[in-house]
């Protein structure tokens, strides 16, 4: 029988170390992980949502006989915001074929402090309704301004009538995959942040060496 080989002790102070395992992420995974993400998230949204289609009427102000044409300017910014008022939506929804809480919602006008020029834009799933909105709310401040011409001695007219857009303008599938890629990489940087970073921790032990014998004179006391 052959007699097996004696394990070798182990030298007296020697540490052990804990393997580690054979692959270890590194440290930033979570920036790419959410950039992944968040592009996903934003291609599947340009791709999934419903299409929104936007049509621009526009009015324009003008100055009658004797009047400044600088307070066309003025009334030109009060009438823009007038646009939006319940009394004109409330004269706007037969045409428009919405409520007022709903027509609200789909429009917004706009004014520059430079031109007396007035830009209604209305918006929907549809297009024609969305043109539809945007002439019918432009139609209700020229008519309510027509009330008062003779007070203010200006005179709001229709400059152009809306067209049915071809292409919506949202949600735009570039547009929201970049959006959604900058979100997941804002995401990804701040858990980056907030992310405790691990110290080196190995673990040794200190494996005592084989015990020595007792010197000559330690014997002779014990005795």
């Amino acid at each position: 029988m052959t007699d097996s080989p004696e394990p070798q002790p182990t030298e007296p102070g020697r540490r052990l170390r804990r393997l580690r395992p054979a692959f270890v992420p590194p440290r930033w995974w979570p920036l790419p992980a959410c950039v992944l993400i968040g592009t996903a998230c934003g291609l599947s949204y340009g791709l999934l949502a419903q299409p929104e289609y936007a049509s621009t009427s526009y009015a324009m102000v003008t100055a009658g006989k004797g009047v400044d044409p600088a307070a066309a300017l003025g009334y030109a910014q009060s009438y823009g915001r007038l646009a939006t008022s319940d009394a004109t939506l409330n004269y706007a929804r037969g045409a428009a074929g919405e409520p007022v809480r709903e027509l609200r919602t789909h429009v917004r006008s706009e004014t520059s402090p430079d031109s007396p020029m007035i830009a209604i834009t209305g918006t929907s799933d549809d297009p024609r309704r969305a043109a539809d909105i945007a002439d019918a709310v432009t139609e209700a401040v020229v008519v309510s301004s027509g009330h008062v011409a003779k007070d203010t001695g200006v005179k709001l007219i229709k400059f152009s009538h809306a067209v049915s857009p071809v292409e919506p303008v949202s949600p735009s599938v570039p547009l929201g995959t970049a959006v959604g890629a900058s979100a997941g990489g804002l995401i990804g940087g701040l858990v980056l942040l907030v992310r405790p970073r691990p110290g080196r921790r190995d673990v040794t032990a200190q494996v005592p060496g084989p015990a020595q014998a007792a010197p000559a004179d330690e014997r002779e006391l014990v005795r």
